[in-house]
């Protein structure tokens, strides 16, 4: 295909597709599938080689969140039957993390709920990746806290932060029908803030809230502009107990397009599968390899994940390779670009950081790409952090 030729010399290049050209990844066919995934996989080895970076989450503060947001099982008003705890001590994180890294993972993301840190909950935190850092030599943190007050990015860079989580999770236009205490410019904000204090920028997108072809594209184009280091591309997990818990709008096919897409609109960043490619994926997700080159390892925030060994094996059996602690992930002109702005080196809830509600009802999936429920791939998060449970890692 043309268009693919075309797509493959701009990643190369690192240039930015035309809107058209990026919707145009959404729209190929079933038939188009395994070209359009061998055209990513292009610019992928480009940049990444055939490397998986292995992340690990570490949830610090689980469940009892005042934002509204409608994908979240943390949301206020979640009728979702998962985990709540209050913050976890330091050496309880840095435990859970330790797990983690001897799975592989060579970086922890440490999360809570909540609409942002206090100026107390920084300090935990930064007192947890002194722990972390010391119990796991050359590992990184991500910090994922919310939205950031001015002084608190510098703050966590101080104490030994990498890099910092905030996702943008759909576009500007369809932001509002998903949250209403907080806006897509608050968002916005906080990754600024991040990328000022030398923190590399962690953000992504949640797919399969009813957004149109329109909005994910527009989210990628935001995400591109805010020149994020990595992108976590989450698919909707439906959580009984949120309002979106009715939206089973993906196939495995409609997200390896998107993987695609953002592949194509972002070459050489981290691109990663993040929550929901258990329930979505399914048996596709070693094709998505081929794009991606990142995945979380495990459980996330709320919901399990696929056992880690089957993880470690997946990566094996597919011809890839599991990324070493002391090769550098992005490509030199990103990481010297880091450096050089003083930094070092996601994640969503279980279900993702985004959106839909009743205001949104023209953005409904074409009939085509709409799967059945497959409720019994949810499973709520009952091991590891906040249990005494051993984590599966």
């Amino acid at each position: 295909m043309d268009l693919l030729n075309t797509l493959v010399e701009k990643g190369l290049r690192r240039e930015l597709p035309t809107r058209e050209e990026a919707l145009a990844v959404l729209a190929t066919s079933d038939d188009e599938l395994l070209d359009v995934v061998a055209a990513a996989g292009k610019v992928r080895r480009q940049w990444f080689g055939r490397r998986v970076k292995l992340n690990y989450l570490v949830n610090l503060k689980s469940g009892l969140c005042p934002e509204d947001c409608s994908y979240c099982s943390q949301r206020l008003g979640s009728k979702a039957e998962i985990l709540k705890y209050t913050w976890l001590k330091p050496e309880e994180a840095s435990q859970a993390a330790a797990a983690g890294v001897a799975g592989g993972a060579k970086r922890v993301c440490l999360v809570a709920s909540g609409r942002g840190p206090t100026d107390r909950d920084v300090e935990r935190v930064g007192r947890t990746i002194e722990a972390i850092k010391e119990q796991n030599e050359g590992v990184e943190v991500c910090a994922c806290l919310g939205l950031l007050s001015d002084g608190q990015a510098e703050r966590l860079r101080e104490s030994g932060a990498d890099a910092y989580n905030h996702n943008l999770n759909t576009s500007e236009a369809t932001y509002g029908g998903i949250t209403k205490t907080h806006t897509y410019a608050d968002r916005v904000d906080t990754v600024q803030k991040a990328h000022a204090a030398g923190l590399s920028a962690c953000s992504g997108l949640i797919a399969g809230m009813g957004e149109t072809d329109e909005d994910l594209v527009d989210v990628v184009y935001a995400l591109r502009e805010l020149d994020s280091d990595s992108v976590p591309v989450n698919f909707l997990i439906p959580f009984e107990g949120t309002p979106l818990a009715k939206e089973w709008n993906l196939t495995p096919q409609r997200c390896l397009r998107i993987l695609a897409m953002v592949r194509f609109v972002c070459p050489d960043v981290e691109v990663r599968i993040a929550g929901g490619r258990e329930v979505h994926l399914r048996s596709m997700q070693p094709l998505a390899l081929n794009i991606a080159n990142s995945i979380f390892l495990g459980d996330y925030l709320t919901s399990e994940g696929q056992a880690g060994q089957a993880d470690l094996d997946m990566i094996a059996d597919a011809g890839f390779e599991v990324e070493g602690a002391g090769t550098t992930t992005l490509p030199k002109h990103r990481a010297d670009a880091l450096a050089a702005a003083g930094g070092g080196c996601g994640s969503q809830s279980s279900a993702g950081c985004g959106s839909h509600d009743a205001a949104s009802e023209a953005t409904a999936a074409p009939a085509a790409e709409v799967s059945a429920a497959r409720t019994d791939l949810v499973a709520v998060r009952r091991r590891g952090a906040g249990t005494d449970l051993a984590p599966n890692a």
